[in-house]
């Protein structure tokens, strides 16, 4: 049996309707059905349970529940914790990923035998933090066709903003997607992304990832330390769901933060944050299709993204997929209030910080930034604080 997460995460229980009902971090999407409250609330019980060696954790991974490094401001949002990428770039700049990978576990389960070391020869290293899950339902409801219409890779207009949509094909369906879910915008779906975090961050295999990769040591090492080759996840003999199902559940039903106080200064600040260009990759407002669903049918998705790949020189060397080592999905801004340190790594601990590391294809923007009066930047941060 899991066992639930012995977190004061909780706070005070995220799938309840808290104060006037306004929507806070870790709530359900407001108007779902009785069966999509009680899916969401099977999908936050496994979120937050402790998995266990004898339930395949391992024997290399980054977290014992998902919950570990999504839990801040409440389960669903982020957590201080980074993983570990490497590879090899050679001196015609071409990159490799060692062993097939570039993803190095933190932790191993006793006695350890399984313990990942970086190769000698890797040269590239980065770090990457958990991304806020918040709205997530929103995000996959968004048509493939609405972000491709965004994309601009070879500057037709003239700005400098090369943004192009990341063409992946979707493991749960075998689909051609357009991606939008990780900082390299790698999956389409969330039960695609669940099912890779389940494997990749906590070693259990599923039916979309059914082998573990443990870069770094070898096969014949693995099965000394108990990797398992078999499908670990299984279906819930009474709810007929596999783990990686509750976790997209929990997932999709997810509502997205609700935004702060708005006064003059945030207001000010948003006209400028259009006005010096951010918004050309910070897109303020994108809409759902229609869909069956109501939560989903044609709804306003207030993220602050393209969910396209940029080069703005915050890259972290690492390809994966379409991605190139440079290029960095658009994170979305909602819920920034609630999300330090920034950037992909954690390296800049301010949004003045963040703003002022950008270049590349943001840089007209930011140098818009640095010539702003001391009060306008102000203001511009009241905005970026009040998402």
């Amino acid at each position: 049996m899991k066992r639930a997460i012995a977190l004061t995460v909780f706070f005070a229980a995220s799938f309840a309707q808290t104060g006037a009902n306004r929507i806070q971090p870790g709530d359900p999407l407001p108007g779902l059905t009785a069966r999509e409250q009680e899916l969401f609330r099977l999908g936050f019980e496994d979120f937050i349970a402790i998995e266990t060696a004898g339930e395949g954790l391992g024997p290399a991974f980054n977290g014992n529940s998902c919950a570990s490094c999504h839990s801040v401001p409440a389960v669903g949002g982020i957590s201080t914790m980074t993983e570990v990428r490497a590879g090899y770039k050679d001196a015609d700049g071409k990159f490799t990923a060692l062993h097939g990978g570039t993803l190095y576990h933190l932790f191993s389960v006793p006695p350890h035998q399984c313990q990942v070391q970086i190769p000698a020869e890797a040269n590239v290293f980065a770090r990457r933090a958990p991304i806020q899950l918040f709205g997530d339902g929103l995000i996959e409801a968004i048509p493939d066709e609405t972000i491709l219409a965004l994309e601009d890779p070879t500057d037709r207009n003239g700005d400098g903003i090369k943004g192009r949509a990341a063409r992946v094909v979707d493991v749960a369906t075998g689909q051609k997607r357009i991606g939008r879910f990780g900082w390299k915008a790698q999956h389409a779906t969330l039960l695609a992304f669940s099912g890779d975090a389940y494997v990749n961050e906590m070693g259990i295999t599923n039916d979309l990832f059914p082998s573990q990769q443990i870069l770094g040591v070898s096969p014949e090492l693995q099965k000394l330390c108990g990797a398992k080759t078999g499908i670990e996840d299984t279906r819930n003999r009474r709810t007929g769901l596999r783990s990686i199902d509750n976790f997209e559940l929990f997932m999709k039903f997810l509502a997205p933060i609700a935004r702060g106080p708005v006064n003059a200064d945030v207001l000010a600040g948003d006209t400028l944050f259009n006005s010096i260009g951010c918004a050309a990759c910070h897109t303020p407002l994108l809409m759902t299709g229609p869909n069956p669903n109501l939560s989903f049918d044609r709804k306003r998705v207030e993220l602050y993204s393209d969910l396209l790949l940029h080069d703005v020189d915050t890259g972290d060397g690492i390809e994966q997929l379409s991605a190139e080592a440079n290029e960095i999905r658009t994170p979305a801004l909602w819920g920034l209030r609630f999300r330090r340190p920034l950037l992909h790594d954690g390296s800049a601990g301010t949004v003045d910080d963040a703003i002022k590391r950008h270049g590349g294809e943001a840089k007209s923007a930011v140098e818009r930034f640095t010539r702003l009066s001391g009060s306008e930047q102000r203001n511009l941060t009241a905005f970026l604080n009040s998402l």
